[in-house]
């Protein structure tokens, strides 16, 4: 029987899980980079933007009203079976949509869509529309940012990515997670791991983030020497004696 994405993903979850083991064993912290550094950034790019993408766009569904509305529904299920050039065309309609959240997200769409076909550039491009947009929200502006950053992420220097995304990789943002992982795994490829551990380490004590992230980050920041288990239990017992 063939595996399903998900098994394979599960598989090499594992595969990943016990090399940040032997690395944590062996203190061989740029063995474990260089052989894992290029495939978290792959994962950055394809998965935090496939489940950031599709969390607004399922929330966008169900809030959509009106011929308008029913379009961009229309657009995002021809996207999701496949059809990437048909929802292409689709999308069109929304360049010049009345309402801002419509034009934002048919960009992204867009420039996701250019990211799959291998065309950055143009990706880059959708992307910077959304964020040069000032009648757009900050959730919008901010979300086509993160999408620019992994676009970009293996062809600029580490400090662009660091200084791109200083706004958002602070606790308690909401793209504290994924500018988080970025900022930190940027840090690591400028070799500053008393940087990237910290960030590392808050990002597996928030609890409102995906358990997935809060994993990677919780084992790199032990391979970074840092026990975010540890920290996270002595903070909750810190607070439980001030109760």
């Amino acid at each position: 029987m063939a595996k399903s994405p998900t098994d394979t993903r599960d598989l090499a979850d594992e595969a990943f899980l016990r090399e940040v083991d032997d690395a944590v064993r062996d203190s061989d912290l740029k063995q474990f980079w260089n052989k894992w550094g290029r495939w978290i950034a792959i994962a950055l790019i394809v998965g935090f933007g496939t489940l950031g993408a599709w969390a607004y766009f399922e929330n966008q569904k169900s809030q959509a009203i009106g011929d308008q509305g029913e379009a961009f529904i229309k657009a995002v299920d021809i996207l999701e079976a496949g059809k990437n050039d048909e929802a292409l065309e689709q999308l069109k309609s929304f360049k010049d949509a009345e309402q801002a959240g419509y034009r934002a997200l048919s960009k992204i769409l867009e420039g996701n869509i250019a990211i799959e076909k291998g065309d950055k550039k143009k990706a880059i491009a959708h992307y910077d529309d959304v964020i040069k947009d000032e009648e757009l929200s900050s959730a919008f502006r901010d979300f086509a940012l993160i999408r620019k950053t992994m676009a970009q992420f293996d062809d600029v220097k580490p400090q662009h990515i660091i200084d791109q995304l200083k706004p958002l990789a602070i606790p308690g943002n909401p793209w504290f997670g994924s500018a988080g992982e970025m900022t930190a795994i940027s840090y690591m490829r400028q070799d500053k791991e008393d940087l990237a551990g910290p960030i590392f380490a808050q990002i597996a004590d928030q609890e409102d983030l995906p358990e997935s992230l809060r994993g990677r980050a919780r084992q790199m920041a032990g391979v970074l020497g840092i026990d975010a288990i540890q920290n996270s239990e002595s903070e909750d017992d810190a607070e439980k004696t001030s109760e």
